[in-house]
């Protein structure tokens, strides 16, 4: 059984989640604030969190921030009454696995999980055939999920090396924004593509001499990007 954790300082919401969750086989555990949600992670080690963006003490900002810098990879799925996407950028930049404005569905917040819990499983039934991926100066240690660049590490989030990989092993192909969101959010964005565009934007500043004039991640106008080394 799946441990859920649902963080929200709204008592009608989390009875909500924890119901429909319950009925559909997960164990839930909750927490009201952010200071509490932290606690709850590290003393349950719960599957994935369902995380409000607005929190007292700490918000769903802060927590899934904390999260990351303390090397807790636990996937989240962050709510939110505000439907920005700036908002929505900055929470999957952080370390956000998915992303729901209010209202929503009861339902859709269960699929969500669901969804999440599926790529998690696939990804650690994968086998990798080969360990390493070499492209240019850059090495790909799928063992160990590190990237360096002349034996240097690039210190990358979880997002920025699933894409980077992606990338490589679709070397030399052209891939779309959408194939990009499919391929390592595994949702449907509704269109918006901007999230694609801000990770190459950053992946391109850890990774590339010159990130205005790039040799590895190529933008193919009018259809999205590709990984092919070029020292030109």
């Amino acid at each position: 059984m799946h441990k859920i954790l649902v963080v929200d300082d709204e008592t009608s919401i989390v009875t909500l989640l924890k119901f429909n969750l319950e009925q559909n086989g997960f164990e839930v555990i909750t927490a009201s604030d952010g200071l509490e949600a932290i606690e709850q992670v590290k003393k349950e080690s719960p599957d994935v969190i369902v995380l409000d963006l607005m929190l007292p003490k700490m918000d769903g900002m802060d927590v899934a921030r904390s999260l990351r810098l303390d090397k807790i990879h636990t996937p989240i799925l962050m709510l939110t009454a505000k439907d920005d996407e700036l908002d929505k950028i900055l929470g999957l930049e952080i370390g956000a696995d998915d992303y729901m404005t209010k209202p929503f569905s009861p339902r859709e917040v269960v699929a969500r999980v669901r969804a999440i819990l599926r790529r998690i499983n696939l990804e650690s039934h994968t086998e990798e055939v080969d360990e390493t991926i070499q492209i240019g100066e850059l090495t790909l240690d799928l063992t160990n999920y590190s990237v360096y660049k002349n034996d240097k590490k690039i210190e990358l989030t979880k997002k920025e090396y699933e894409l980077l990989v992606y990338l490589a092993k679709n070397n030399q192909r052209v891939l779309s924004r959408d194939q990009l969101l499919n391929g390592i959010w595994n949702f449907d964005f509704d269109g918006d593509t901007r999230i694609v565009d801000v990770h190459i934007g950053k992946l391109r500043e850890k990774i590339e001499d010159n990130p205005k004039s790039p040799k590895y991640i190529h933008t193919v106008r009018g259809f999205g990007y590709k990984m092919e080394y070029s020292d030109e």
